[in-house]
């Protein structure tokens, strides 16, 4: 490989790089909803917080910001995994049509 190769190679893969970073922290903000005068984040971490707190209805959880809210859990699992599925999904669509265009 010349030189000329070399740093366009490296420049591609340093634009992906960039280019993905940017997208997973677009849909990193996706995530985020309100519920309850809270703030919460969709994922794996709300996911198992209510989980353990069983099928209990109301329980209290801090959100986002460490305050105290009370929620449903059934309402707020539902909610969560909604808006989970439909942003992992979304960026999918966009990671796989990034990747093409490398």
């Amino acid at each position: 490989m010349d030189t000329e190769n070399l740093i366009s190679h490296a420049r591609a893969r340093f634009d992906h790089a960039a280019a993905k970073r940017t997208l997973q922290e677009k849909y990193q903000g996706k995530l985020t909803f309100a519920y309850r005068g809270g703030m919460w984040q969709a994922g794996p971490e709300l996911h198992s917080a209510i989980f353990t707190c069983g099928r209990m209805g109301e329980v209290v959880l801090p959100d986002l910001y460490e305050n105290p809210i009370k929620i449903d859990t059934k309402e707020l699992m539902a909610l969560s995994q909604e808006r989970f599925n439909e942003q992992m999904n979304a960026w999918l669509v966009e990671y796989e049509e990034l990747s093409k265009n490398r």
